[in-house]
């Protein structure tokens, strides 16, 4: 465990952080501010109101995806991150960093901060707020380079490290068009009579709308799409060739999907932990604990409209 004076440092920090944004919203913040402004920044990107890299910087972007997010919600348009905005925002609104030990198969604003933490070792890494395999295994390798229990758990030690880390060096992320990807998720989840917004909850949860993210199975793009599961969907489901673009990639999946849910008689909890698990495994096992994780959040994204 960390000694009294470590846990103290680390508590400081966070209020510290959650304090300046509530107070300022600038963009020379100090660092810990700056985090804030990453979770806020991933959530307004998953309900479409950010365009912008998720980078930290509180501009002017930012500031107006939080006043347009408070006047569709129907708060007072003040730019500041309340407990009422950060309420509205759903899932990934909430909680604050330091609030609770991160693991696998979580989802809120204290992960996805712990995602633009790690993502400095890992250019082009996800950061969509859900506590997935890859985050796992980039968290266990940052333990491992620091001396720490590589068990890929971020409890007070781990971020600490993180945090001390941050302090000295920021953080940059390449910019992407997560609006392009939102439309392109809409257009082919209307053409192939799909709800767009399981949709875009799914395309969330698997990429965080980053259209470069690949994982070490193979699978890539927006909808995370494996090889093997792209040559079914053209020579089966589709009988056609399918650019590999950024729409391509939307389309096999949708495709995929409309196909999980024919065959589970439009249950979307079952086609969602199908896709997740795979149909076969899920027949003869039964969801897993971390594929009901995954849905449960999948659908409480979706109940937002991210």
């Amino acid at each position: 465990m960390l000694g009294v004076e470590a846990t103290g440092t680390v508590l400081r920090w966070l209020c510290v952080a959650v304090v300046c944004l509530a107070l300022a919203g600038a963009a020379a913040s100090p660092a810990g501010a700056r985090l804030q402004v990453v979770g806020l920044q991933v959530a307004l990107r998953a309900h479409g109101l950010y365009p912008g890299p998720i980078d930290g910087i509180y501009g002017p972007r930012s500031a107006r995806g939080l006043r347009r997010f408070q006047r569709h919600a129907g708060l007072a348009v003040d730019g500041r991150l309340g407990p009422a905005t950060r309420r509205a925002l759903g899932p990934l609104g909430r909680p604050t960093l330091g609030r609770r030990t991160l693991y696998r198969a979580m989802l809120g604003w204290d992960v996805a901060i712990l995602q633009y933490l790690l993502a400095r070792r890992h250019p082009g890494a996800t950061i969509n707020g859900y506590f997935g395999p890859r985050t796992e295994r980039r968290l266990r390798s940052f333990q491992r380079a620091h001396g720490l229990v590589a068990d890929g758990v971020a409890g007070p030690r781990t971020l600490a490290a993180l945090l001390a880390r941050t302090r000295h060096r920021g953080v940059a992320r390449p910019a992407a068009n997560p609006t392009e990807v939102r439309s392109l998720l809409g257009y082919w989840a209307r053409h192939y009579g799909v709800d767009p917004a399981l949709v875009r909850a799914l395309a969330w949860m698997e990429s965080g709308y980053q259209p470069n993210v690949r994982s070490t199975a193979g699978a890539k793009g927006v909808m995370q799409i494996l090889p093997t599961t792209w040559a079914y969907v053209e020579t089966i489901l589709l009988e056609r060739d399918v650019p590999e673009t950024v729409s391509g990639n939307i389309r096999v999946g949708v495709v995929f999907l409309r196909e999980l849910l024919r065959e589970f008689d439009g249950d979307e909890r079952r086609a969602l932990a199908a896709w997740y698990q795979g149909p076969r495994s899920l027949r003869v096992r039964g969801p897993l604990r971390i594929t009901r994780r995954f849905v449960a959040s999948v659908i409480a994204l979706k109940a937002r409209d991210v």
